[in-house]
């Protein structure tokens, strides 16, 4: 791993580390950090597999210059503590659901805003889009870079009654997944419950949830089915898209060779492919899995999700805009793009 500990205390200017030789990072090997369950490079969780085919094609495009070792499951490091590590150069790199940082920066709120994206179209849009390019600067000035961008439709898995309409919600104990999720959730009624996906499961089995609303792939990979009665989604149609992109550290990444940044890059657009075509297929896997379990599938119909978008637009929306004038400007701009993508 390459040795960071002057990165974090302001020294990136100093010259001698600018002006490291390629040399110095020959046979280098990133950490890549995450929350999801490990698997190989071909089986698993598909956000694991991503991680470990960036790690062999970065160091196929390098010539064995600079490569990456995956540390899954959370055991490099906790959830809640990847974000702030990168930050500082104390993590090279996370596959990370972007709006558990909003806590640090509220901006990223909205890469988890219900019923803001609609489609795979529509969030493969943002990179290119004026929305894109405002988080991707926001993540560069407090020290990250995006590099591959991945967005993930979810659903709903719930141990009692269901939860698929805005009326389901009353009374049920709640995981959104995001701070604007709960919004809309308390606005239903619900009770809202902050935890990060790979703890849902146990949440759910000692009743300190009724409702998990994440990921398909998370629904999958968390093994929820053991527990739901009821899963609301699946099939990509939701009030829920999630921005889980491949991040890294700038302090590191600015430290490197430039052909290597410019390897780390272009590995990372390769991956999104793969990354899209994998959430898909959970999208339908997702129904499959539950439905061999027994579990009782209800689809999202347009005007189910069109209740719970008003609801979002009143809550969530709202509250968000009214933050800053840069959050403000964020959603028009995330608006605008829905329009165009509809």
């Amino acid at each position: 791993m390459i040795n960071r500990r002057t990165f974090a205390t302001g020294a990136l200017a100093a010259p001698a580390i600018l002006s490291l030789s390629r040399g110095a990072f020959a046979g280098q090997k990133l950490k890549i950090s995450h929350q999801f369950p490990g698997g190989s490079i071909t089986e698993g969780d598909f956000r694991d597999r991503l991680c470990r085919q960036f790690a062999v094609a970065l160091e196929k495009r390098t010539a064995g210059a600079l490569g990456a070792d995956v540390y899954p499951d959370s055991s490099l490091m906790k959830v809640n503590a990847q974000f702030s590590s990168m930050r500082k150069g104390a993590l090279d790199m996370s596959f990370y659901p972007l709006a558990y940082a909003g806590g640090e920066v509220p901006e990223l709120n909205i890469t988890l805003m219900p019923c803001l994206v609609s489609s795979y179209t529509q969030g493969q849009a943002w990179k290119t889009a004026p929305i894109g390019k405002e988080i991707a600067r926001v993540c560069q000035e407090k020290g990250i870079v995006i590099v591959s961008w991945i967005w993930q439709a979810g659903g709903c898995a719930s141990r009692g009654k269901r939860l698929l309409t805005v009326e389901d919600a009353p009374g049920m104990k709640v995981r959104g997944g995001s701070r604007e999720m709960d919004l809309m959730f308390k606005e239903a009624g619900a009770a809202v419950v902050s935890l990060p996906s790979n703890e849902a499961y146990a949440a759910m089995q000692t009743g300190s949830i009724d409702a998990a609303v994440t990921s398909s792939t998370s629904l999958i990979s968390f093994r929820m089915e053991e527990l739901a009665k009821h899963l609301a989604g699946g099939g990509g149609k939701s009030y829920w898209f999630m921005f889980e992109p491949l991040l890294m550290s700038k302090a590191v990444f600015d430290a490197l060779p430039k052909d290597q940044r410019d390897a780390i890059m272009a590995t990372g657009e390769e991956m999104e492919a793969f990354g899209y075509d994998a959430a898909k297929a959970d999208d339908k896997t997702v129904v499959d899995v539950y439905g061999k379990k027994g579990v009782e599938i209800h689809a999202m119909t347009d005007d189910v999700l069109g209740k719970w978008r008003e609801l979002a637009r009143k809550s969530a929306w709202k509250d968000y805009s009214a933050k800053s004038e840069n959050a403000a400007n964020l959603m028009k701009l995330a608006i605008e793009l829905a329009e165009k993508t509809a």
